[in-house]
Parts: C-alpha cells; structure tokens; sequence
C-alpha cells in the first residue's frame, strides 16, 4: 500500500502528464496557425506546476516516497520551478519561430515539450538509478523527437541523427557505470550506496571502474570536453527555438543528477571523481573558449561558449571536498547551483534575440546577421549586449557574480592546485571575452546588411518577455543576495541527508 506521503512527492509531476496528455487531445480540434488553445493551456499548465514546486521548496521539507525512489527536496524542488519557468519563455520565444516552419502543423511541438520537461523532473527527483535513468530517457527520447519536428529540413534530420547516436552512446556509458556501482554495493537507491561505500567494506577498484563510465555519461549530458563533438552539430543544425529548449531547462537536470549521483551518492568517493572532473574542466574551457573564437554561426559560437559555461560548473562542483573534508562543500555545490540558473537566464535571452530576428525565410544565424541591430531596435541591441556581458563575466551583470562565486569556492579551499585551476579559470574568461565583445562589435558599429528589414516585427508577449528577461540579467548581478541564499539554503538541506 503507498502511503500519501508518496503521493505528495509527485504531485506535479501528475499534474503535467495529465494535461500533457489533455492538450494532446484538444489539439487535434485547433485550427489556428499559431495553435493559441494549445500554447494558452500548456503556459498555465507549466504556471502552476511552477508555482506548486514552489510552494514545496519555501516549506523546506525533505519527502520521501514509493520507498525511498522518489525525493521531494528543496534543492530538487526549486530547480523544478525553475526549469518549468525556463520552458513557459522558451515557448513564449519560439511559438512564432515554429508557426513560420510549419512546426506547428500539430501539437507536438508542445506536446513534446512537456514530456521533455516531465523527463526533467523525474531525472531531478528521482532518488533511485533506474528512477534516474528513466527520466533521462524521457527526455532525451522527446528531446530526438524535437530536433527531427522540422521534417522537410534534412539539416534538422542530420542534427537529430547524430544527437541520437551520441545520445545513446552517452545513455550506455552512464547505464554500465550504474550497473557496475550496483554491482558492488548491492543497492539501486541513492542513499544506500552512499552508505556502502563510506563503510569502505566494497572494493575501491570496482567502484572507480563504474565510476569513470557515469562521469563519462554525465559529461556528455553537460557537453564537456571530451564528450562535447554533438553539441556544436545539434545547437547548429536543429531548428533554433528547439535548440533553446535542449539547451536551456536539461542543463538544470544535468546539474540535478551530478548531486543526485556524484555527491547523494559517491560522496566518499569524491577524491576520484574530483580529479576526473578537473581534466573535464580544463578542458571545456581550453577548447570550448578556443573554438569559439574562430565560429561565424552565431548557434555554433553559442555552443562551444556552452562548453566553456560547463568547464566553470565542473570547477565549482570539483571544490566541494577538501581532503577529505565537507567544509566547503555548502559553499561550492551552492555556487554550481548558481553558476547553471543564472547561465539558463542568460541563454533565454541569448537565444530570444536570435528567434526575434528570424524571420520567414531567414535564419539569423551567423553573427554577420546581427550587424547593425542597434540602429534597428535599441532594445533588442540593448538585451543581446546584457547577454553577451553576461557570459562573459562583466560586472554588473549576473555572469559576473556567478564567476566570482565559483573562484571564490575555489579559493575557499586553500590548496596550491585549486589556486592555479583559478587562475587558468580567469585567463579562459579572458580568451572568451573575445568573441562575446565581437559580437556587441557587430550591433553597434557595424552597418546593417543590404536587403535586411529595417523594422523587427515581435509579437508583444515575446517583447515584454524578453525585456524582462534582459532586465533579471542585470538586477540579479547588481543584487544577487537573494537568489544565492536560496541556492545555499538548498544545498545545505541537501548536505544535511547525507548524515542523518
């Protein structure tokens, strides 16, 4: 018999593959283009589930259910919330986008979304390996679908190939990593492994073979060298209002299930899977910074900054044990906690801009497009400069914070070779101010192209959207207290399981 306690923890997650399925269902009597019945209900659909997560994650409550599969936490509950709202802005942007590419022929666009975000949830509360791999293949199985929508493009059907084979390639390493870590404990559930391995009665070398193929797995989810190849490819060849939703909200998931593994559960292990993630980090941001600079596809720039934005998450989770000790791990996993809200922030508006100035027909794709823009729309110019400040960690904009809280992390930890990681951290940021600047280069000083429109049309949901968007990228750098001390607040709930 389940208990209710069970029920409480996946109430949302009931809530949005019941009306997943509903608007499913009403779609098929809409007629309209632009699909208003369907996108009205799954944007108050994706309201309240945010708003319930929410509601959660300010109790504080730590529910376990369906025997200790499922968890209900803050830190899995605000990222919840946040990755429903990422999803409501990134349909908000890429409706319009979708409705010119006979995208929206059917529901599925929204349809597939919502699964994709169901996957997201289940990833981030599941408390269980099987739970967790299910939810990730829930969402990466919508997410194919999703790359492939634009049928008649055979860019988008390359893109959804190789996502696929990569895709599965990365699904495989992290499913026999998993089975070898069950294997040696004996347990599928989260926290039981955690407690096999601190009793330190299981074999080290079995434990770090299964532990090389899920950070290879996880790796590949986050796109860090050297499992990165399908990134680039994807974000290029997919539609671009789908590459905003691979791109944005299962970044949110991936950091999700990098606690729920990497700290929930191998916690005691951290000496090994810490050095793994320092070669990962070096190099996402060595190549990631690098590439980036000789891209003139505005998407494929985007995805090799991605790369880099993920070397600087690995670095703050690579901070959390000191020889042994947990003294920086609140500080540390808050700050990667963070670092991937506010890069999520960013990309929305990133990619917002590049949707807005696509139009039928066109693709703004390479950074030539964007010549002039500030002649054309100050705002838009104004947002996609905030954007671009912000990944590269300008101050005032919240980028900058993010950065600084991640080397602060670092620092924290008074060792010799987490001060030369910071430094080498700062010298990337640097190489990756280049081609951020180039392209606020471009708005403002170059001339518009011959042939471009000299009025961009947007839709006004998709305008006071992103003018509030570009409006959060500055007032969270100028006054980010608040959204750090729930990041904080989270993970030191988080950190407290581990020793009750």
């Amino acid at each position: 018999m389940i208990d209710t306690l069970s029920w409480i923890t996946v109430y949302p997650e009931i809530i949005l593959l019941v009306m997943a399925c509903v608007i499913a269902l009403v779609d098929l009597g809409v007629k309209t283009p632009l699909r208003g019945t369907t996108y009205i209900l799954t944007l108050l659909t994706l309201a309240v589930v945010a708003a319930l997560q929410a509601f959660y994650a300010v109790q504080g409550d730590t529910v376990y259910g369906f025997g200790k599969m499922v968890v209900s936490d803050p830190m899995g509950n605000w990222l919840k919330c946040f990755a429903s709202i990422t999803l409501m802005i990134s349909l908000v942007y890429g409706r319009p986008y979708a409705a010119d590419r006979d995208m929206l022929r059917g529901g599925e666009y929204f349809t597939l979304s919502l699964f994709s975000l169901l996957g997201i949830f289940v990833m981030i509360s599941g408390h269980n390996f099987l739970i967790i791999y299910m939810g990730l293949e829930l969402m990466t199985l919508s997410s194919y679908a999703l790359v492939a929508l634009r049928r008649d493009n055979a860019t988008a059907t390359e893109a959804a190939m190789k996502y696929f084979v990569l895709g599965a390639l990365a699904s495989g390493f992290l499913l026999y990593g998993l089975s070898m870590i069950y294997g040696a404990t004996g347990s599928l559930n989260v926290h039981e492994v955690f407690q096999a391995i601190a009793s330190r009665q299981v074999k080290h070398q079995v434990l770090v073979f299964g532990l090389v193929f899920i950070v290879a797995g996880l790796a590949f989810k986050l796109g860090a060298v050297p499992f990165h190849m399908w990134l680039p490819d994807v974000y290029q060849g997919a539609p671009t209002a789908v590459t905003l939703l691979i791109g944005a909200a299962p970044q949110l998931a991936a950091f999700a299930i990098c606690m729920r593994l990497l700290v929930q559960g191998m916690l005691p292990l951290a000496i090994d899977w810490q050095q793994m993630l320092a070669v990962l980090a070096v190099g996402s941001l060595l190549i990631g910074n690098f590439a980036a600079i000789a891209q003139t596809n505005l998407k494929r720039m985007l995805a090799f900054s991605t790369i880099a934005q993920m070397g600087f998450l690995l670095l703050a989770m690579m901070a959390g044990v000191v020889n042994g000790h947990q003294f920086n791990a609140e500080s540390a996993y808050g700050a990667a906690m963070f670092y991937v809200i506010t890069y999520v922030l960013t990309t929305l508006a990133a990619f917002g801009i590049i949707l807005l100035l696509a139009r039928q027909g066109h693709e703004a794709e390479d950074i030539s497009d964007l010549a002039g823009l500030n002649q054309r729309s100050p705002l838009f110019a104004g947002v996609m400069a905030l954007s671009m400040f912000s990944l590269a960690g300008i101050p005032p904009l919240v980028g900058f914070y993010a950065k600084l809280a991640v080397l602060q992390s670092l620092m924290a930890a008074q060792q010799t070779s987490y001060l030369l990681l910071t430094v080498f951290a700062v010298l990337a940021s640097l190489i990756g101010a280049f081609y951020y600047l180039r392209v606020i280069k471009v708005m403002y000083f170059d001339a518009p192209n011959a042939g471009m429109p000299t009025a961009i049309l947007a839709r006004t949901d998709a305008r006071i959207v992103l003018t509030l968007n570009g409006g959060l990228l500055l007032v969270l750098g100028i006054a980010p207290g608040g959204l750090m001390t729930l990041c904080g607040d989270a993970i030191t709930s988080l950190i407290k399981t581990l020793v009750s």
